[in-house]
């Protein structure tokens, strides 16, 4: 039986994200999102999550390029001299291995990222994040901890395989980061067995992260192995005004449509590719 998670990340961070992630789950196959705590929209997200009890929602933990949910004062090392988290993954890291975040820190708004969730009545089905950080070594450990705590028992593990390509043309330098967040994802998978936790056994979207359009999609489905799997994607109503805010140069449309495609409907039907969120989620 192969069992679908299409998970939307960045709930919360824009109206046209949410907009677009309530189409692509009431029109077509998305099953579950990942709302940033902090996000410019995350009190119309919360709300849309309420009205829409079927879509699955995540705590999209964000620790790079966006602004915290404490006050800059209390978590110095992860923020710049503007008071907005660290730019980018590679930023972070850089300052990781030099010692300079705060494992404390890190924690403590972690915490209160999950809590502002908690508080806006939104009811969590897992755990991710932003740019995947929650996997790199001792922050699994901070992660797990957090999930203990609150009360999660599934999670993301973006481990997609080393030699998948879906048919995107990745440069180099893509394939070679995505090698890297696959070796930390499989250590982590380790920690996160060990606690207990649930996760899709197979994950695609990375390497074609914000370029997922319905021709690579439909890729990922002729691939689809057997067991749970999740295909991550990156929806929005309108690429010009998410482009001037965002410089993912992410094709947002393109990405929804590859949600709601009679072509993918089709395929998903025909081949009796059952749709589930995390919250549905089991052992296997």
């Amino acid at each position: 039986m192969k069992k679908l998670i299409v998970n939307a990340d960045d709930f919360g961070l824009h109206t046209e994200v949410n907009r677009a992630i309530i189409k692509g789950h009431v029109e077509g196959c998305l099953t579950s999102t990942s709302l940033v705590a902090a996000g410019a929209a995350v009190e119309e997200a919360a709300q849309l999550a309420c009205e829409n009890p079927t879509l699955g929602i995540g705590a999209h933990l964000t620790l790079v390029a966006e602004r915290p949910v404490l006050s800059p004062e209390k978590i110095p090392s992860l923020v710049t001299a503007e008071g907005r988290l660290l730019p980018d993954h590679a930023s972070f890291i850089k300052h990781f291995v030099k010692g300079e975040i705060r494992l404390t820190e890190l924690y403590n708004e972690c915490d209160a990222q999950i809590t502002r969730l908690e508080q806006l009545g939104v009811k969590l089905t897992h755990m991710d994040s932003h740019q995947h950080l929650h996997v790199l070594p001792w922050i699994i450990d901070i992660c797990l901890e957090l999930a203990k705590r609150h009360g999660l028992h599934k999670m993301r593990l973006p481990a997609e395989p080393y030699l998948f390509t879906g048919a995107y043309p990745a440069p180099l330098a893509r394939k070679l980061s995505r090698g890297g967040l696959t070796f930390c994802a499989h250590l982590a998978r380790h920690k996160a067995m060990a606690s207990h936790m649930l996760m899709p056994s197979h994950f695609f979207g990375m390497l074609a992260g914000g370029h997922m359009e319905e021709k690579y999609f439909l890729e990922v489905l002729h691939l689809l192995p057997e067991g749970s799997s999740e295909i991550m994607i990156h929806p929005g109503m309108d690429n010009k005004t998410l482009g001037s805010v965002y410089d993912w140069q992410y094709h947002w449309e393109e990405e929804l449509y590859s949600a709601i495609s009679p072509r993918v409907m089709q395929y998903l039907v025909e081949n009796h590719v059952q749709l589930i969120s995390f919250k549905e989620l089991a052992d296997e």
